[in-house]
């Protein structure tokens, strides 16, 4: 079928400016038949929304390349009646690089179709006919609302906030005709499921002083942003939206970060939704330069409806703590998926390779048939990014010049276990050449048999938020190896080997992964205080590079002397002369701890399994202890990060794929 078959690629201008809105208003006189559906399709650079006789129908476009452009397929049929009907597509153009959006041309493209569900004599459907598309005769205009080229940054992964303004809700249309613009774009359907929009959030009142206002959502909450006030002036109102209060306040400004957008509201009713910025918070914090009668403030939820496994019925849960920790986890996986996994929804809403690794993992126990057809759009929408190094970028889609070579790495590790929980190798043919472009790059830089870090300050060494790992972002980094990097390198060959000889195609990186253990193994073992270093000849022992051994077979065989004795360490057996002579290792992030775990009980499960569930209860007790509706990002909380901690990130529901895997065993 072909899409798009009359529309043109449209703008209100030839060029546009970073951070602008548009209107269009195509002419949409029809009167489908009782056995019709009327279709829209619709793709934009940015986001959108559609409108049809004033009501609300749609919104979000799907994050992608103008290489792999995704489109929705909307059915309008209960919006419509016959005759004359008013659609409004109101579209955002970024324009500038961020993390979560790659700067392309401004566009919107848009058919309306009949689709006839009457089978022709020979038993097809019939076709469909065009009503309506875009082109350079669409009535258009700039948003009198929406202040265009305002520009104000919420963070440099999520983008840019916006400033409202109600006053002008009522302005003459001023309509003049669209401009054809030229965008050169292969379309795809959305490959997952659209998010709901869910009645408002229920919201508390926990300050109010004149014209301040402080609103509790109850709990961790992704949504979109309604406001509905009276107000006696006209005025500028700032909210802030937050996870927590400090001294009193929205954690709403913190360094050059700014959660906050801006109303200037009209005299008299007020009401507002923003369908296109979505937030994650628990508190907002009103300012307003006059006193208003509030009557809601808060957030519409949305959610992308992933059905539950049925799994956490079949645990055998010790104690009730331990469903407390299932419970915290599978609520913060449901918050973390939008149009793709993200990290954290209140402080990034980024796709990463490492991150997804562990939330994919945890869904395929966690959802029913593993929510593998999202999990797969998700690696699919990886494999479509373009870096001239062969490395994949840090997130997905992204316009900044940065990556973490590592989670290259964690990428094919991830391919590999989606391929082993799913049994689909399809998309590990699709992406078969962008995985040997990775480990490409990687071969093109190793010295004497080991993998190389990677120079540049748009490579990242990073590896964990723990000691000797966290590399330095911005930094011109020398080309040196490490333990990190060269373990990794191993888990990924090891893991497109598997993908290979179970998928069809030619592994061509055979004898490489045996050089580098060997070279690995003699390289960083330090025979004194019997342990990897991070870096040759220091003693730079940690939990997280010693898992990693054990895991990639350079500590040797499963069962030898050496690996034993290392998982005692690893467990946090360190002797008290090991703590003062530096010989101990130093522990790994929350999020880390999946290898870890994972080195322990291939050691040795009988003996480990104990000690990693208690170790899962220690953790996450404290976030319950604190009140947490959902998992954070560190177990500093908000603290961390000079406090700009995220008390929601997906990479640390990690219990759900413990439990799901020890305790189901002992039922």
């Amino acid at each position: 079928m072909k899409i798009f078959k009359k529309a043109q690629w449209i703008w209100v201008e030839k060029e546009a400016g970073e951070d602008e809105y548009a209107e269009f208003y195509p002419r949409l006189n029809i009167a489908p038949k009782a056995e019709e559906k009327i279709i829209c399709r619709i793709s934009c650079d940015g986001d959108y929304t559609l409108f049809i006789n004033g009501a609300y129908v749609a919104s979000n476009q799907y994050g992608d390349f103008e290489h792999y452009k995704i489109y929705d397929e909307i059915d309008v049929t209960p919006f419509l009646h016959a005759g004359e009907n008013a659609v409004k597509i109101l579209v955002w153009h970024f324009g500038r690089d961020f993390q979560r959006y790659k700067a392309a041309q401004a566009g919107v493209i848009f058919e309306f179709v009949k689709q006839n569900a009457r089978k022709s004599a020979a038993g097809e459907a019939e076709g469909e006919i065009v009503a309506v598309s875009s082109d350079d005769k669409t009535p258009c205009r700039k948003s009198a609302t929406y202040k265009s080229g305002y520009k104000k940054t919420i963070t440099n992964q999520l983008g840019f906030s916006f400033l409202y303004d109600a006053r002008k809700e009522n302005e003459p249309e001023n309509l003049r005709n669209a401009v054809a613009v030229d965008k050169q774009c292969a379309f795809f359907p959305r490959p997952v499921n659209k998010l709901t929009v869910e009645s408002r959030a229920e919201a508390e009142t926990v300050k109010a002083e004149g014209n301040y206002y402080i609103i509790d959502l109850k709990k961790e909450t992704v949504g979109l942003p309604v406001l509905e006030f009276v107000s006696q002036t006209e005025q500028k109102i700032t909210v802030l939206w937050g996870e927590d209060l400090q001294e009193g306040h929205v954690r709403g400004k913190i360094g050059g970060r700014d959660f906050s957008y801006e109303y200037v509201a009209k005299k008299g009713e007020n009401r507002y939704v923003n369908y296109m910025l979505r937030v994650g918070c628990r508190y907002l914090e009103i300012f307003c330069e006059n006193e208003i009668t509030l009557r809601y403030a808060g957030v519409l939820p949305q959610n992308y409806c992933a059905e539950p496994s049925g799994l956490r019925e079949k645990l055998c849960f010790p104690s009730p703590v331990d469903q407390q920790i299932y419970d915290l986890c599978y609520r913060t996986l449901e918050l973390c998926l939008m149009e793709h996994y993200v990290d954290t929804p209140w402080r990034e809403q980024c796709l990463y390779a490492f991150d997804s690794r562990n939330q994919a993992l945890c869904g395929y126990y966690a959802f029913k048939d593993g929510n593998a057809p999202y999990a797969r759009a998700n690696f699919k929408l990886m494999s479509e990014d373009r870096r001239d190094d062969k490395l994949l970028s840090i997130c997905y889609p992204c316009g900044t010049d940065l990556t973490i070579p590592s989670f290259s790495l964690h990428y094919v590790i991830e391919m590999k276990e989606y391929a082993e929980h799913t049994g689909d190798f399809s998309l590990f043919r699709e992406a078969y050449p962008v995985i040997c472009g990775v480990i490409d790059a990687f071969m093109k830089k190793r010295k004497n048999g080991l993998a190389m870090k990677f120079e540049g300050k748009n490579h990242w060494n990073f590896y964990d938020w723990s000691s000797y790992a966290e590399g330095k972002l911005g930094a011109d980094e020398k080309e040196e190896s490490d333990l990190f990097i060269n373990c990794l390198f191993i888990l990924a060959l090891n893991s497109l080997e598997y993908l290979c000889k179970n998928g069809g195609e030619a592994f061509l990186y055979g004898g490489v992964a045996e050089e580098t253990r060997a070279r690995t193994a003699e390289t960083f073992w330090n025979e004194t205080d019997k342990a990897f270093s991070v870096t040759a000849g220091k003693r730079e022992y940690t939990v997280l590079g010693n898992a990693l051994a054990v895991l990639s077979g350079v500590a040797g065989e499963t069962q030898s002397d050496r690996v034993k004795a290392l998982c005692e360490k690893i467990a946090g057996a360190n002797s008290e002369e090991e703590k003062q002579t530096g010989a101990a290792l130093k522990e790994c992030s929350l999020a880390m701890k999946a290898f870890k775990y994972d080195a322990l009980l291939l050691c040795d499960e009988a003996r480990y399994t104990n000690a990693v569930l208690n170790e899962i209860r220690a953790d996450y007790q404290k976030m319950l202890n604190a009140g947490a509706t959902s998992v954070w990002e560190t177990v500093a909380g908000a603290k961390d990060f000079d406090n700009a901690g995220s008390l929601c990130h997906g990479w640390n529901a990690l219990p759900i794929y413990y439990y799901s895997r020890l305790l189901q065993k002992r039922k």
